[in-house]
């Protein structure tokens, strides 16, 4: 009795690993800022299927202002993207989730383009923080429910000049513009820049900002897209008179040149040129 019981003891010992390693330990780097770089983020939560971590993931990310471009839980699968500010480009990260027994493995992977520059505890940080917050059980099951119904664009709007945004969507039209309208889907953005031409459709007024062509900028950088796109604000109900006070910058009198909006995506147009990036219930900043 006493060797099956050692026996027992034995067999308990070797199922439990010494030593699980964590994320942060388990966290790699390929490549360099000029090829580029490549991080890769491991997890492991027990009693979590790979389609629930998928969706709990989902909704993780979206309140975390990440952009979700696709999901496919029961395969896994999941292309999401860091958030993107006026100061810092956004890079794709592939999600991978697998199921063994009733553990589930989680395996992040970004790539970063070349020339683009990263802090590896920054990214290592990032990573690791949203993995953190996958949870097991019973837990796991109301969150993965709730992240498969998140909705995107939860977070503060992402603020921009209409010139930045303009040649950022133009940079993404070159690469894969049916990207764009997946990526947006939900987002806010204020935008600031002046006013070209202020437009009225029914009851509706919209507002188009001031975009430079690529033969017209000052500085034109290796890598630039020569392909223009419009940055058109739809005014929300209520601002016909906001509306009637702004005069395009280029007539000779003029109220207000420059503005400052809030609005939603709406729809993105990559034909016919120029591409044609829509927000709408726009409203001015308030006054200070």
């Amino acid at each position: 009795m006493r060797l099956i019981a050692v026996g027992v003891l034995v067999a308990l010992w070797l199922a439990v690993p010494a030593h699980a390693s964590t994320c942060e330990e388990m966290f790699a780097k390929k490549g360099n800022p000029v090829t580029g770089l490549r991080y890769t983020a491991i997890h492991t939560v027990a009693d979590l299927s790979a389609a629930d971590a998928i969706n709990q993931l989902r909704g993780i990310v979206l309140a975390k202002n990440y952009d979700v471009l696709a999901v496919e839980p029961d395969a896994g699968d999941m292309l999401m993207e860091m958030p993107q500010t006026e100061a810092r480009r956004s890079f794709p990260i592939t999600v991978k989730a697998t199921t063994e027994g009733n553990i589930a493995t989680v395996q992040l992977r970004a790539n970063l383009r070349a020339g683009v520059f990263a802090k590896d505890e920054v990214v290592r940080g990032e990573m690791c923080a949203v993995l953190a917050e996958l949870k097991g059980g019973a837990a796991g099951v109301t969150a993965a429910t709730s992240g498969k119904n998140a909705a995107a664009g939860g977070g503060a709007p992402t603020v921009f000049t209409a010139q930045i945004l303009a040649d950022r969507l133009s940079k993404e039209r070159d690469k894969n513009a049916d990207e764009i309208p997946l990526r947006y889907k939900g987002r806010s953005f204020t935008v600031s820049g002046g006013v070209d031409q202020v437009r009225k459709d029914g009851d509706t007024y919209r507002v188009v900002f001031k975009i430079l062509d690529w033969e017209e900028k000052a500085l034109r950088l290796p890598g630039d897209s020569q392909f223009k796109t419009e940055i058109v604000c739809e005014l929300a109900p209520g601002q016909s008179v906001y509306a009637l006070s702004l005069t395009p910058s280029g007539r000779q009198f003029k109220l207000r040149s420059n503005v400052t909006l809030t609005g939603t995506y709406s729809d993105y147009r990559d034909f016919p040129l120029p591409s044609v990036f829509w927000l709408s219930d726009c409203k001015p900043a308030p006054p200070k």
